[in-house]
């Protein structure tokens, strides 16, 4: 009983680490992308005429 204990265990730490990576890693690109765009828009701006 307790080896499956450990197994169960082993894997589901695995699983959030793993899921915990994805999540930073798509964080920080989805974060750099809307500061990229966003300094593009800013720099843009004064081409823009009414």
């Amino acid at each position: 009983m307790d080896e499956k204990l450990y197994k169960t265990v082993t894997q589901t730490g695995a699983g959030s680490l793993s899921i915990g990576i994805v999540v930073l890693v798509t964080g920080m690109a989805v974060g750099i992308l809307s500061i990229v765009n966003g300094a593009r828009l800013l720099a843009s701006r004064k081409n823009i005429t009414f």
